[in-house]
């Protein structure tokens, strides 16, 4: 699956400010995602949102999934 798709399949479920997705074998990726309506989840509720928005791709489409998940303010702090 074309990372591309899977940046579009989340940023379409979920406002996102920033959300990017890398996986050059195309079965096993890395997402960054940032967004508000993580603000006030734990990192467990964060993925859960994640996951839902990639419903069924996550059985059939994607081997494994590292997930990176921030608000806005938290992303600004990393660079701080």
């Amino acid at each position: 699956m074309d990372p591309k798709i899977i940046e579009n399949l989340i940023s379409h479920h979920i406002e996102c400010t920033y959300v990017s997705v890398a996986g050059e074998d195309r079965t096993h990726y890395e997402a960054l995602v940032v967004s508000n309506a993580f603000k006030g989840q734990l990192k467990i509720k964060r993925h859960r949102m994640i996951y839902a928005a990639l419903g069924d791709h996550m059985i059939s489409d994607i081997h494994a999934l590292s997930i990176k998940a921030f608000t806005p303010e938290e992303f600004a702090g990393l660079s701080s």
